[in-house]
């Protein structure tokens, strides 16, 4: 594995802590097609958005060390439901696989009925401490995704965007990409203002989101 500079402002005792959790027992709690078959709210939880094609599904894979814990799929868009999944035994806490969005094949009735699960998730959730918005690296923020930044901005949820696919780009162009991220970060009222840069293929930022997680939660 490659040598990746650390990242974040996470100190050694969080990074170790965090690993240590996530090498813990992890398991599939459920799915949630719509608001009433949520889970009770009783561990805080940590939501992962991103557009559909951004590898979510392999993100999710690579934090918990664990191959086959979220679907990947070359159809993007094909979790179409909150998938929760819980960290420890008994939990500590739960992440949130959220629904990909923008992908531009799906009916305007699925369009619809994944905004209003999405929102109502988004603004009901009192144990929702963090969202995490995927931006693939090769692209950076486009105008899909500002529309989710704008839903978590107006829903009042704390959010982080990582970078996906960090090793399919040039250091240089990460660096510009990660630069105009941060800057638009800044502007917005829910957004944290660092950035990490991951992928799931070489490690790269695991650990520190690992520790972004960690911190989320309190």
């Amino acid at each position: 594995m490659t040598d990746f500079a650390p990242q974040g402002s996470f100190d050694e005792e969080t990074v170790e802590a965090a690993r240590k959790l996530f090498a813990g027992p992890v398991s599939f709690l459920k799915s949630a097609p719509a608001l009433q078959h949520l889970p009770d709210a009783v561990v805080p939880e940590v939501a992962f958005a991103g557009r559909s094609n951004v590898g979510k599904s392999s993100l999710l894979n690579a934090l918990t060390n664990r191959n086959g814990l979220a679907r990947t799929s070359n159809t993007p868009g094909r979790t179409q439901e909150l998938n929760f999944f819980d960290i420890g035994q008994p939990p500590v806490f739960r992440l949130v696989d959220m629904p990909g969005y923008g992908f531009a094949k799906a009916p305007k009735d699925m369009l619809k009925q994944w905004r209003f699960l999405v929102n109502d998730f988004l603004r009901g959730r009192q144990a929702l401490k963090r969202a995490l918005v995927l931006i693939d690296a090769r692209h950076g923020i486009k105008d899909v995704d500002r529309e989710i930044l704008e839903m978590l901005d107006k829903a009042a949820v704390s959010y982080r965007i990582v970078l996906t696919k960090a090793d399919k780009v040039k250091a240089t162009d990460l660096a510009a990409v990660r630069e105009a991220t941060e800057t638009e970060a800044r502007k917005r009222p829910a957004a944290h203002p660092d950035i990490l840069a991951t992928s799931s293929e070489g490690g790269m930022g695991i650990p520190e989101l690992r520790a972004a997680v960690l911190e989320a939660i309190g």
